[in-house]
């Protein structure tokens, strides 16, 4: 009976071992898959899918380019204003419903890459015309882009506007 006892505490063991073993690969299986690395073809991939969801007009393209946890500071004229997520996208839209031909264009620079995170020099061109009036807004910001889902996303940014 000892030597049962004995075996069936080994095979226990040895089946425990298997399933922790397993379970521990697994989780290093998952971390590493989580913990994807931002590349400078990510940073240009933002850019031109920005471009393009402005330049449609599309605020849903846009808002999935945009973190969650987004924190925008736009400065102008020794003005600052800090934008969420929510409180830029409603910017944007307000701005394309109070005006016609809009366009868009944005410059990638200076990307410096740590991790699943980039830092990049940002410059945007925005021209419309709005009563009648040709407007054009130059930005340059200093941005971080975090991964989400494999993609880059703006995560934070520091922007000087310039009005033409």
């Amino acid at each position: 009976m000892k030597r049962v006892w004995e075996n069936g505490l080994l095979a226990l063991m040895i089946k425990s071992t298997s399933v922790a073993a397993i379970v521990a690969a697994a989780s290093t299986i998952t971390i590493n898959a989580q913990a994807a690395t931002m590349t400078e073809a990510l940073v240009k991939n933002y850019a031109a899918a920005m471009k393009s969801s402005a330049n449609s007009q599309n605020i849903n393209q846009v808002a999935r380019l945009v973190s969650d946890d987004a924190l925008i500071s736009l400065s102008r004229k020794g003005k600052t204003t800090s934008l969420d997520k929510e409180a830029y996208l409603k910017l944007l839209q307000n701005s394309w419903n109070d005006t016609s031909n809009y366009r868009y264009d944005i410059s990638v620079d200076n990307i410096v890459i740590t991790g699943g995170q980039a830092k990049a020099n940002v410059t945007t061109n925005e021209s419309w015309v709005k009563d009648g009036q040709q407007v054009s807004f130059v930005t340059t910001s200093r941005v971080t882009l975090t991964l989400s889902t494999g993609n880059a996303v703006l995560l934070r940014a520091v922007s000087q506007v310039t009005i033409n």
